[in-house]
């Protein structure tokens, strides 16, 4: 890279080798444009990320056993055809170097950055505070602006162009995604170029640099008869940190699916013919969500205990809304329409373990009950449903009686409605069994490595919850 040092250390070496009659060439890469030609004077463009494109060519032609005059002359048209420019929010940290002081000319205040800093902390051509957009808008407007007479070193004409976006060390990947997707929208939105490979990642860094460069290789014939530079450039490559380019094509691939439906109404679900007492069902599932919605303070209060408190305000976001649905969508008298439309709701309001588990048991559950066929859906029948999702629960939770979960009260309101056919009976032993996890420890959950004796002191707070529903639906008040 043509850095004083670089270039004088490398020259020894060439001329070493020449020496011992090995025959050898030198290519030196100044792809920046941070610095324009007024300020370069003799030295010229620094060399950055552009440099990995260089290499990466080059080698893939060397790989293919081609001639040392060939690389060399592939290396400095792809060196040619190279623009860079790097920005960073912060100067790198040397280890063992103190910090520079917050007054000096060298520190970065907070949001500043500065554009067109070499990866050794070499001055850029400014420092501004500008969001994303607009800093890509200046780097890019650097890189590309023909009327800028001290930075446009390349016209940048080809119909094939390579992008490359490099971090500087100290960017996330989710990060580094928002600054490639800016990067490909201007430039297709300003300059009309759509690259036809879009490389991403750590390739050339800079220490715990906070920044990033952008490259643009205008890709020209090497007039070596072929491989191309993109064909070089997709040459297979195990180097460590080479992250494959993403083709034009795949870039541009668009999902055209659609939205067609309201989620939350659950779509359309084919009858059953598994018929319920519309108004009685719907007195008791809103006796049993309003039972839920009394509750929550003190399952709220439970979890702050041995839990992060919010597992009641979820239990009680879910009931609510299922009452809204119902206050608008009565219930048909079909079982498995009725829970199915009600199974998205849950899905949409309830987040965290509790919720992905009622989902689970919910869909379970709209299965099951189709399974049972056509009839009256009897006591014995939802018994035999609610069976089978606790069996299909179970193949994605550990959980079990005795486990301190809201499990530890849906098996037995299960097993004493399979003996009994009786809700109240049910709810009752459901109870029972909430108010049973009170001193248990926990196996599971978050109370496992919160750790503190509060388990001895409440019971557990989805059992509770889980429990008074039951009792609302049973008719049976808590306490």
């Amino acid at each position: 890279m043509n850095y004083t040092g670089d270039v004088l250390n490398f020259g020894v070496g060439v001329e070493k080798a020449r020496a011992a009659g090995v025959e050898v060439e030198m290519v030196v890469v100044g792809d920046d444009v941070g610095v324009g030609r007024a300020k370069a004077g003799k030295v010229g463009r620094r060399g950055i990320a552009g440099t990995v494109l260089v290499h990466k060519i080059s080698g893939a032609l060397a790989a293919q056993g081609r001639g040392l005059k060939e690389v060399a002359k592939v290396a400095r048209l792809v060196a040619e055809n190279l623009v860079s420019v790097g920005a960073s929010l912060e100067h790198v940290h040397v280890p063992g170097r103190a910090k520079p002081d917050v007054n000096s000319a060298e520190y970065l205040r907070d949001g500043e950055v500065e554009i067109g800093m070499g990866i050794h902390n070499e001055q850029g051509s400014s420092r501004e505070v500008v969001e994303l957009p607009e800093l890509v808008r200046k780097m890019l407007a650097q890189m590309l602006d023909p009327s800028d007479t001290d930075r446009a070193f390349l016209n940048v004409n080809s119909n094939e162009v390579v992008l490359l976006v490099n971090n500087l060390g100290g960017v996330s990947v989710l990060e580094m995604g928002g600054i490639v997707t800016e990067v490909v929208s201007q430039l297709e939105k300003s300059y009309g170029i759509r690259p036809v490979r879009i490389l991403s990642g750590t390739f050339m860094t800079s220490l715990n640099g906070l920044g990033f460069s952008i490259t643009l290789l205008n890709v020209v014939d090497t007039g070596i008869g072929g491989p191309s530079m993109i064909d070089l450039l997709d040459y297979p490559c195990e180097a460590t940190g080479w992250s494959s380019p993403i083709s034009k094509q795949t870039w541009e691939e668009k999902n055209t699916a659609t939205l067609e439906q309201d989620a939350s109404l659950g779509g359309n679900i084919k009858p059953s013919g598994l018929t319920i007492d519309s108004t009685a069902a719907q007195q008791a599932l809103t006796r049993a969500l309003q039972a839920v919605v009394a509750v929550e303070p003190e399952v709220t209060r439970y979890d702050t205990v041995v839990g992060d408190g919010d597992c009641g305000i979820g239990l009680r976001r879910g009931a609510e809304a299922i009452l809204t649905h119902l206050q608008s969508h009565p219930l048909s008298g079909d079982a498995v329409v009725d829970l199915g439309n009600i199974v998205p709701i849950v899905e949409k309001e309830m987040d965290g373990t509790s919720g992905a588990l009622y989902a689970i048991f919910l869909n379970a559950l709209v299965a099951a009950l189709r399974s049972q066929g056509q009839g009256e859906a009897t006591p014995k029948v939802w018994a035999a449903a609610l069976r089978q999702s606790c069996s299909a629960l179970s193949r994605y939770t550990p959980a079990r009686p005795g486990d301190r979960t809201l499990v530890d009260a849906l098996y037995p309101f299960v097993e004493v409605l399979e003996k009994t056919g009786d809700v109240r009976q049910a709810a009752q032993a459901a109870q029972n069994a909430a108010e049973g996890t009170k001193g248990m420890k926990a196996s599971l959950g978050r109370t496992v490595y919160i750790g503190g004796s509060g388990f001895e002191q409440v019971p557990d707070p989805g059992a509770w919850g889980l429990a008074s529903f039951f009792l609302g639906l049973a008719g049976v008040k808590n306490g």
